[in-house]
């Protein structure tokens, strides 16, 4: 019988019996798992399943008819004896050699032997050798025929072994079997039958955890099974592989600068440096290091991509010029998008392209709830972005060029960390630059190397030339911390903190409404802030009637809510629908298949918020947007309403656009005050108005003395709350506000402080 032996390395077990340090077998059962073993497992599946057995759970006892045959062949007769075991086996299993029969009969005997020594009485013997019998002859008559030889079969066990399987895969191993035992709960069944470990070895490498949850040998099955399909799809591979990182010293920009000729010699190896640096080593002179960084590049002839703030997304021109068609499986989608990779100048490049695109949307495909029709947008995003920086990358390329590809301020969504995760395992370098702290990066890469600093700054773009490159002095950094100290979340917030907001309307009492009308938006119920966007809880109500019919207070109580900030508007319309509109014979071309088209409205002459801050010109096309998704307004996509939208959004009144220029999201909001005491119902273009206004977070108040309809009439759903206020009057004159004398009591305390 061969002896039982340890390893040195897992890769011991692959060596020829001739090839090992000392001519043994061995018999390790694995309670552990790390890559290296990962690897292992998958290579020794591969060949137990080309020369061996897997067995995934626990050998089936010999069932009825497996028994009815064996009494047909062997009979019932039992002798402890090896000379009986032998000649059993060489009838049972004819095609066996003498050798080979030798080794097995050795080992039955000697383990039914040891049983007997135990107190097993003959009939237990028995059963244990006919079940060993009906064992080799329907799972291990393929690898009992092949003992002695110099390549050595493998078993492959998954699961927790029961005591005679054991003993059987004692027979195999001393008969010369190589077997592993893959034990997900670690030893403590399989001590129960061999406490002293004498019939295998324990496998202890470093850095073994827990087996996954998820881990078994059919997903090892998958997993090769969806490496040969990757090998398909790859079609003639490259001669050139990468070597990421290997060679780095984890320096940064340094092992950016280093030179191609010196990261490495090998002729058929490319370089390539794929980092992501969060935060800043020095606020003072970040940016210049980053400028002199791009200076360098450029002076080494290296082609360099800049890219700030995001990846924009392909056009629909960029789609269409892929060519691809409905797919049902995820690998015709594969092979067919993979034809659009084309690189004539160099094919060895394009192979690479190729290979790397199939590894990257196999691995998203593993993503949970990938479908196959998101997996294709991937896939389709990821052919246009190769095809709009291939040329600035790969123009003239030629082995051992490196081009670089720079992105300022980190992956915005898997999309984009798909593509970065597609350029790095082509012969580019990748450098990811987040410096402020308080960005995410999505990007998750096992070829990643990240490099921190504690330092944080803000900066949104790559400097490139000299009007680009700003430096801040030692004190602005300190007045940048304190900043920061001051109004992170704090409760305080500086001026123009925020760039976007959202409108929540407040459901009030009416008596509520004189109390809130005045407070800063975050000093009111659920004001909240989330990253850049401010949730601010503003008024959108109508005031029906009037209290106890007492109208001088009704207009002393609209005085008291005026402020310097409020637009108040008598009897209407504030808009009249037969004044001249410059920017309607716009609207078509400013709204196309439903989007807003922000660029072309910015960039046309007659775009009438030019002047504003870009965050307010964002803020007004946005809400326009949103105005019209929401379909707020009674004939928006049915009549055409949505042109007339934007025909009066993009020409507000002086007045109304001062009111949104000054507005900082966490202070006092501005305020509109509707007086309708007619009979005449409001416009279409007052409503559109009076939705968009309350959208950007204005206070909006109807006060509607008859109690008739006003902007809800132009509504397809409700916005605003309605109070019930009092007896429903009618043609009431609306006073001069200024000239009208306060309601308001004065307290002993207003007089001695002389407040009014």
């Amino acid at each position: 019988m061969l002896e039982h032996v340890e390893i040195r390395q897992l890769n011991d077990f692959f060596k020829k019996l001739g090839e090992r340090e000392k001519k043994g077998v061995f018999f390790y059962r694995i309670n552990g798992y790390n890559s290296q073993i990962d690897e292992f497992i998958q290579k020794y599946y591969e060949t137990a399943r080309s020369i061996g057995v897997i067995i995934e759970g626990r050998i089936p006892n010999p069932d009825e008819k497996n028994l009815l045959y064996y009494d047909e062949i062997m009979g019932r007769d039992f002798q402890l004896s090896k000379s009986f075991i032998a000649d059993s086996l060489k009838k049972w299993l004819p095609r066996m050699n003498d050798y080979q029969r030798d080794m097995v009969s050795t080992g039955i005997y000697s383990t039914l032997e040891h049983l007997q020594k135990n107190g097993k009485n003959e009939n237990i013997l028995k059963n244990v050798y006919i079940k060993f019998m009906c064992w080799l002859y329907y799972k291990f008559e393929r690898i009992v025929n092949q003992l002695g030889n110099e390549t050595i079969p493998k078993i492959l066990y998954e699961g927790e072994v029961s005591n005679h399987e054991l003993l059987l895969f004692r027979v195999l191993s001393v008969a010369g079997c190589d077997i592993v035992l893959l034990q997900y709960r670690g030893d403590a069944g399989y001590e129960k039958y061999d406490s002293t470990s004498d019939y295998s070895h324990k496998l202890d490498i470093p850095d073994m955890v827990d087996f996954p949850k998820v881990f078994n040998l059919r997903k090892v099955h998958e997993n090769i099974q969806s490496a040969i399909d990757r090998q398909r799809l790859y079609g003639q591979k490259s001669i050139y592989r990468n070597l990421t990182n290997y060679w780095i010293e984890g320096k940064g920009l340094e092992d950016f600068r280093k030179s191609i000729q010196s990261r490495g010699n090998d002729e058929n190896m490319f370089y390539n440096c794929y980092c992501r640096i969060s935060g800043v080593e020095d606020k003072l002179t970040y940016m210049n290091e980053l400028y002199q960084f791009y200076l360098e590049l450029k002076s080494s002839k290296r082609k360099v991509v800049v890219i700030n703030g995001e990846i924009t997304k392909p056009s629909l021109e960029e789609i269409n010029q892929l060519k691809r068609s409905n797919y049902t499986r995820q690998d015709q989608m594969i092979q067919d998008l993979s034809g659009n990779i084309k690189y004539i100048a160099n094919v060895e490049l394009q192979r690479l392209m190729i290979t790397s695109f199939v590894d990257v949307v196999f691995e998203a495909s593993k993503e949970q709830g990938m479908t196959l029709n998101k997996l294709t947008n991937k896939a389709v995003y990821l052919l246009c972005w190769l095809r709009r920086y291939q040329d600035a990358l790969f123009v003239g390329w030629e082995m051992p060029q490196i081009p670089c590809f720079v992105y300022m301020g980190g992956c915005k969504n898997n999309s984009e960390a798909l593509f970065l995760k597609f350029l790095a395992r082509l012969p580019v370098d990748v450098l990811i630059l987040v410096p402020n702290l308080n960005t995410k990066c999505c990007l998750e890469d096992n070829l990643l190397f990240e490099k921190r600093y504690e330092n944080s700054l803000n900066v949104d773009k790559f400097p490139q030339d000299n009007a680009e490159l700003h430096i801040g002095t030692a004190a602005f950094h300190a007045e940048q911390e304190l900043d920061n100290l001051l109004y992170r979340d704090s409760g305080m917030y500086r001026n123009r903190q925020y760039g976007r907001a959202v409108s929540v309307n407040l459901q009030t009492m009416y008596e509520e409404i004189a109390i809130l009308w005045k407070q800063e938006l975050k000093y009111r119920p659920n004001f909240s802030t989330m990253d850049d966007m401010v949730n601010m809880p503003v008024i959108f109500a109508k005031a029906s009637g009037v209290k106890d019919s007492q109208v001088r207070q009704y207009w002393g109580g609209i005085k008291e809510l005026i402020t310097d900030d409020t637009l108040v508007i008598k009897n209407g319309p504030f808009i009249d629908s037969m004044e001249p509109n410059p920017v309607k014979v716009y609207a078509t071309d400013w709204f196309k298949n439903g989007k807003v088209q922000k660029s072309k409205i910015k960039a046309h002459p007659s775009f009438p918020y030019g002047v504003l801050r870009e965050e307010t010109q964002e803020l007004i096309l946005d809400k326009l947007q949103l105005l019209i998704d929401e379909r707020i307004i009674k004939g928006t996509f049915e009549n055409g309403t949505e042109y007339t939208i934007v025909s009066i959004i993009m020409n507000l009144k002086k007045e109304v656009v001062r009111m949104i220029q000054k507005f900082d999201f966490t202070k006092m909001n501005p305020k509109v005050i509707y007086i309708n005491t007619t009979e005449n119902s409001m416009s279409l273009e007052d409503s559109i108005l009076m939705a968009f206004l309350h959208l950007l977070g204005f206070d909006i108040l109807f006060m509607v003395p008859t109690g008739y309809q006003t902007v809800e009439r132009f509504f397809n759903k409700k916005l605003m709350e309605e109070h019930q206020v009092g007896e429903y009057m009618y043609d009431l004159s609306i006073p001069d506000f200024k000239t009208l004398p306060s309601t308001t009591r004065r307290t002993w305390r207003d007089k001695l402080f002389r407040r009014g």
